[in-house]
This record gives C-alpha cells, sequence and structure tokens, in this order.
C-alpha cells in the first residue's frame, strides 16, 4: 500500500509580472504626495501683488489695508484669547499669535508662502492647546480668531493660485483637522469640519472671481488686437489702392514718353544718327519700364478685378469729375454744394487724384453717419497759388434719422491721410459745435519731386 503525502492548498499563484495591491496603494499615495508637495511648493507669480495691474492707484493700495487691518485686529485678539481663555504661557502665546497674524502681510505678494508660515503655526497651536486647561468646552483645534485669518489667507490664495494648488491647500486643511479628530476624539466642540467646509468656498468663490476676472482681461486684449489689425488691414488696403492709381497715372506717362522717343526719328528730320540712337535707347528704356509696372500692376490687382476682365483701363478721376460724383450724392439724399475754382487749375495727376478720393470719402462718411446733413464742398487755390484747399463741411441734419452706422471706426480717415501724406499735404479734421464734421486738406499744386518720379512711385508699389 503506498501512501501519498497530501500538502494543503495554498490557492493559485500570483501571475508573473502582476503588481501586489498593497505596492500599487503605496505608490500612488507616494505619487499624489510627490504632487502635492509640488503644487504646494511652486507660488504662481511670486512677489506680484494683488490688483497690482489695476490703473486705480487705490485699488492697488487696498490689499495693503485689507491686509493691515486684519493683521492689526487679529494680533491683539488671538493673545488675548489664547492667553485669558485658553490659559497658554505667556511667551508661547505671543509666538503662535504673532505667527498667525502677521504673515497676512506677506500674502498681498506671496500668499502661498504666507500660508505655509500661518498653517504650520495653526497646527503648533492646536497640539499647544491639547493639554491647555482652558480649552475644555471651547472651540479646538481652530480657534474663531484663526479661523477668521485662516480665511483672509485664502481669499488672498485664491487669487493668485492655480486650481491645482488651491485644491491642495484646501485637502491639506482637510486632513490637518481630520487627524486632530482621530487623536482626540473626545472633544466635543471640534472646528475642524466648519473649517474644512469654509475654507472651501472661499477658494472656490474666490477663483471663479480671478478665472472671470482672467477672462475679461483676454477678451479685451483680443478685442484690442482686432482692431488693431483691422486697421494695420485696411492701411495696406489703402496703400495698395493707392499704388495702383498712381501705377495707372505714371504709366500714361511712360507711354508717352515711349511713344515720342520711338516717333523721333520720323517726325524730326536731319537727326545724326547718334541722335536716332539715344532716342532709340530712351523708347527701349522706357517699354521695360512700362512692361515691368504692367507685371507690378498685376499682382496690385484685385482678384475680383481679374475675374471680370482683366485689369482696369478707365482714367483716374479728378476733381474735374467731382461734378457728377456730387450728383450721385444728392441722389442718395444728402443736399450737397460745390464751389470749385472758376479758372481750371493745371495739377499733377497725383494731387488730383488724392483730391477727388479725399472728397469721395468726406461724402460716403456723410452718407452713412449723417444722412440728411447740409453739406458744402470747395476746392480753392491759394493766394500764392502753390496749394490746393479741399474744404469738405457738414452740419447736424435738420430731420434727425437713423444713421446707416451708429458707430466709425476711422479707417476711412485712415486712407485720407495717406494720400495727403503721399503728395506731402496736411489733413484737418474734426467735429463741429453744432454737431457737424470738417475735413480740411490742403495739397500741394505739384507733389515732391521724389514722389512723383516714376521710379519712387514702383518702389513705392512694390513695397506695398
Amino acid at each position: 500500500m503506498t501512501v501519498r503525502a497530501s500538502t494543503p492548498d495554498r490557492g493559485p499563484a500570483p501571475r508573473p509580472g502582476r503588481e501586489p495591491a498593497r505596492q500599487r496603494v503605496l505608490r500612488a499615495a507616494r505619487q499624489a504626495l510627490r504632487v502635492l508637495a509640488v503644487e504646494l511648493g511652486t507660488p504662481t507669480e511670486p512677489g506680484t501683488p494683488l490688483l497690482g495691474s489695476v490703473r486705480s492707484p487705490w485699488l492697488r493700495r487696498l490689499p495693503y489695508v485689507v491686509a493691515f487691518g486684519f493683521a492689526v485686529s487679529l494680533l491683539p485678539t488671538s493673545i488675548n484669547v489664547l492667553g485669558n481663555d485658553y490659559g497658554l504661557e505667556g511667551g508661547l502665546v505671543g509666538a503662535l499669535a504673532t505667527a498667525q497674524t502677521v504673515p497676512l502681510l506677506l500674502a498681498v505678494t506671496r500668499p502661498l508662502q504666507a500660508w505655509w508660515v500661518i498653517f504650520a503655526a495653526d497646527v503648533l497651536g492646536a497640539v499647544a492647546l491639547i493639554g491647555a486647561d482652558g480649552v475644555a468646552g471651547r472651540a479646538w483645534p481652530w480657534p474663531p480668531m484663526e479661523i477668521v485669518g485662516y480665511l483672509a489667507l485664502m481669499l488672498a490664495l485664491s487669487l493668485r493660485e492655480r486650481r491645482r494648488t488651491l485644491t491642495a491647500v484646501w485637502l491639506t486643511t482637510g486632513v490637518a483637522g481630520l487627524l486632530s479628530q482621530v487623536f482626540t476624539p473626545d472633544r466635543s466642540n471640534n472646528t475642524w469640519v466648519l473649517m474644512f467646509v469654509l475654507t472651501g468656498v472661499v477658494l472656490m468663490m474666490g477663483a471663479t472671481l480671478r478665472e472671470r476676472g482672467d477672462a475679461q482681461r483676454k477678451l479685451i486684449e483680443q478685442e484690442t488686437i482686432s482692431e488693431a489689425e483691422r486697421a494695420r488691414r485696411t492701411l495696406l488696403e489703402e496703400r495698395t489702392r493707392i499704388a495702383r492709381e498712381l501705377h495707372d497715372v505714371v504709366a500714361h506717362h511712360m507711354s508717352v514718353i515711349t511713344v515720342q522717343a520711338a516717333s523721333a526719328p520720323y517726325r524730326i528730320s536731319g537727326l545724326p544718327g547718334e541722335a536716332e540712337e539715344e532716342f532709340g535707347a530712351i523708347a527701349a528704356t522706357a517699354r521695360e519700364s512700362l512692361a515691368e509696372m504692367r507685371r507690378l500692376l498685376g499682382v496690385l490687382r484685385s482678384e475680383e478685378a481679374e475675374q471680370q476682365g482683366g485689369p482696369e483701363k478707365t482714367p483716374q478721376p479728378g476733381i474735374g469729375m467731382l461734378a457728377k460724383l456730387v450728383e450721385g450724392t444728392v441722389r442718395a439724399g444728402v443736399p450737397v454744394e460745390l464751389a470749385l475754382p472758376e479758372e481750371p487749375v493745371a495739377l499733377e495727376p497725383a494731387v488730383d487724384l488724392s483730391a477727388y478720393r479725399i472728397v469721395q470719402e468726406a461724402l460716403a462718411n456723410v452718407v452713412r453717419h449723417a444722412p440728411g446733413a447740409p453739406t458744402r464742398v470747395s476746392v480753392t487755390v491759394a493766394a500764392d497759388g502753390a496749394r490746393l484747399t479741399v474744404l469738405i463741411v457738414n452740419s447736424a441734419p435738420s430731420a434727425p434719422s437713423a444713421p446707416l452706422e451708429t458707430t466709425g471706426t476711422g479707417h476711412g480717415l485712415i486712407g485720407m491721410r495717406e494720400r495727403v501724406r503721399l503728395v506731402d499735404g496736411s489733413l484737418d479734421t474734426g467735429p463741429l459745435p453744432d454737431g457737424g464734421f470738417r475735413v480740411a486738406a490742403r495739397l500741394p499744386l505739384a507733389p515732391p519731386p521724389s514722389q512723383a518720379s516714376p521710379l519712387s512711385t514702383t518702389k513705392d508699389a512694390h513695397s506695398v
């Protein structure tokens, strides 16, 4: 007979590579403590005062005044309560009261560092109160004055630190209160639950206010950036438009030069050979310049113009077409009176075009913002014959009506200034006492040579 020894059943063997539950819990706890230590030890913007970015100097000083008021009021109260009511010794009372209240002044610029000092002082105070004679029947571990000071600190902390740090502070406060209940379960007036709840409420309210303020500031910054970008885009578009128009003006003169230089040998008899070669070189150079400008014009023209059949070839307008412009404005419901010089004025194309565009933009603004307002347009030449004055004045509408646009961006004025600056003129705009508006442009009859030459015009157009 064979007897077999039996071994007790120890259950299934653990799977290889599988970590025991206890080790997983310990590792997770260590990871949580590491994250907690990082959050509690990394302040946000240390040294920056609360409300330091506001414009009002009184609001910037407000956190200092509030912190000073709490510190001054809580320090003698803490000394009196801890010494007389709880029965602690004098030296310990002074040290604890100072550590629990004076760091509130630090909370204005470094609230997380102030929390470390005050929280450690509160915990040491709770430990010291365990054996005190007067603690029976009184609040413990957090006396009332400690709760008030701690909540003031939480408000400063919530206005500065991120949510993860606030959560770490809140949980640390709850753990400290829970441990006090575990080690001294016989205390009837335990205030750790009250402290834990009030701390969470204050931290949540402060964090909500701070995030709302941050969102509003970001929105204002974004609106400011968007408005600046719109103004910049309008400026670039107006410069591009000016460059296209100047190209048309200069291209006309270049075409005249080309034709005159090429036809000179046929129109003038007896030219020497050298003169014919010189005229031929001038014509060739003018053709190259004109071809280069046409290639540049293809870049400056909008896609819409190309889809409509290629580049525009109509002549650029001038003050001679103001009567037609005024007629169209009158049909739009704006009574306009036009006054032009009695004698024809010889203007450079750039000046003539700029004067027309300024009047055009000014009348468009009247139609948009003051429909029905009586308007006067006058074009006069100075007594010395050096400058042309373009004046557009509209009064308040006699029968008030709703404007087509209630807010103005000022982008039309940007275009006017660009055109005036192009010919080295000056522009004066502004509202009138009766509710109207005035636009006065003073343009030289001949623009500066540096801006009237084909070469400089091509360079300006290329840079745009």
